[in-house]
């Protein structure tokens, strides 16, 4: 299941140290909080999804920035890429364990922060 750079401390056999800039976890940690690696982990948190089924659901994003996020959480072992052999070939992606435990928390903030915004006026 080694698909991308998912790293545990028992693989390192040492804490990371992810203040320091040659830490692996500081390069995960940057691409989940990027500005589009959030949306793609919460967008992913219960279904499986086709790239335009993202596209068109994370209003602002660019189909760039989308295929170098999800390439980015794919080599990080969050997101999984599957690839059926029709033509033209179909690509799903969806969470690993990984990805999912790693969205969990971010759910819930997201979550919280909905909750307890104020209502918005119609503008």
């Amino acid at each position: 299941m080694r698909e991308g750079a998912q790293l545990t401390q028992a693989e390192a056999g040492h804490r990371y140290e992810v203040f320091h800039t040659d830490c692996p976890a500081r390069e995960v940690v940057d691409h989940v909080t990027s500005r589009w690696g959030i949306w793609l982990l919460i967008s992913l948190r219960s279904n499986d999804l086709r790239f335009h089924e993202l596209r068109d659901g994370i209003q602002g994003i660019s189909e760039k920035m989308l295929a170098q996020t999800l390439r980015a959480l794919v080599q990080d072992g969050l997101v999984r890429r599957e690839v059926e052999p029709t033509t033209p070939p179909q690509v799903t992606y969806g969470l690993t364990e990984f990805g999912q435990d790693v969205s969990e928390p971010l759910t819930d903030l997201f979550d919280r922060i909905t909750q307890r915004l104020p209502p918005r006026n119609p503008g």
